[in-house]
């Protein structure tokens, strides 16, 4: 294998304008860099980035631990935070937590060395603790906390928001008995997203015994079985605002299997707006959560984190926005902007 000498003997430079070459150094000309890429190139070699990292302090690896890394969602966080970080040199090691605070922090220390930061995702109770920890450690972005951050950035989403928008939709479209399928218990999002729809139906004076709250848990087989319970209620729900779109896929199945008619006899929104949405027949009504921008916001806070200690201790708010399909029933696809926070 070739070694730092090597390339320095067969491209006439010293092994420092090579060092210099390949931590990125503006003390090199670019007619340098060029000529001692192609020459480290074509013997094979490449820096070892451990011994690399023990002289400069830096990995330009940025950790990434997510609740779970299944699904649409997930999937564009991911691909934000990897094209935003590849851009500013950066490389991600991904692991997820599945939300629980012990196995997040076993997840962090098997990190430890191996990245210059974290982004994490943790919208769960138990949480706090865990990542208090980390941060004594390492510069950290967390997105969804359902506590206060201090010393760290966050970044939330705007889920109260978007659920008073589109439980606001349903009411303005005529509809008085409308149920919701939740999220897992102690999930921020789920949580928020609920309080939505409280709020949308006490401002419009639906009577308590009009509503109906439906534990899930985020999968499309919780829509699925959430079906069954509302076909049995009396009266039955005119709509169902689902907390996520897989529990709305896995509601409108349940349903279509049921013979019920989607909107005509029960209208169904969802919350995310992943990309399946829109395919569906009858395309759904949703909520959209730009997962790619909250995955490119996560790494431009991180890096302003480093350079900035009071953006480090400020909440950015990633906004939603509802978008109208034919699941609802409304006349015709429309979308708009959703009411400020309250």
């Amino acid at each position: 294998m070739a070694t730092i000498r090597d390339v320095a003997r067969s491209a006439g430079v010293s092994i420092a304008t090579v060092s210099r070459v390949f931590n990125g150094s503006t003390r090199v000309s670019e007619g340098t860099r060029r000529h001692v890429h192609e020459i480290a190139a074509s013997m094979g070699y490449w820096p070892n980035s451990a011994a690399r990292s023990l002289t400069t302090s830096r990995t330009l690896t940025l950790g990434v631990l997510l609740p779970d890394l299944y699904g649409e969602f997930f999937s564009e966080v991911i691909r934000g935070i990897d094209q935003t970080a590849r851009r500013e040199g950066y490389q991600i090691l991904v692991s997820s937590s599945h939300a629980d605070a012990e196995t997040l922090v076993s997840a962090t220390r098997s990190m430890r060395g191996l990245v210059d930061g974290l982004i994490v995702m943790a919208p769960h109770d138990g949480a706090s603790r865990a990542i208090e920890q980390i941060g004594e450690s390492l510069p950290i972005v967390v997105l969804n906390p359902r506590f206060p951050t201090n010393g760290f950035g966050a970044i939330s989403i705007a889920s109260f928001d978007g659920a008073y928008a589109v439980v606001s939709h349903l009411l303005r479209l005529g509809h008085r008995a409308i149920a919701t399928v939740n999220g897992p218990v102690g999930n921020l999002d789920a949580e928020e997203r609920l309080r939505g729809y409280r709020t949308a139906l006490s401002e419009w004076g639906v009577e308590p015994s009009t509503r109906w709250e439906i534990a899930g848990d985020f999968t499309e087989s919780s829509g699925y079985w959430s079906a069954r319970q509302i076909l049995r209620l009396h009266p039955r729900p005119t709509a169902v605002a689902a907390a996520n779109d897989y529990m709305a896929i896995g509601l409108m199945s349940a349903l279509r299997d049921s013979g019920v008619l989607v909107p005509q006899e029960i209208a169904v929104t969802g919350f995310d707006d992943i990309a399946i949405a829109q395919y569906l027949s009858p395309a759904l009504t949703t909520v959209h959560v730009d997962a790619y921008e909250l995955g490119e916001r996560a790494v431009r806070r991180w890096l302003s984190c480093r350079s900035d200690e009071a953006k480090s201790t400020a909440r950015d708010v990633l906004p939603t926005r509802l978008v109208v399909r034919k699941s609802c029933g409304a006349p015709a696809p429309e979308s708009g902007k959703i009411a400020p926070a309250r």
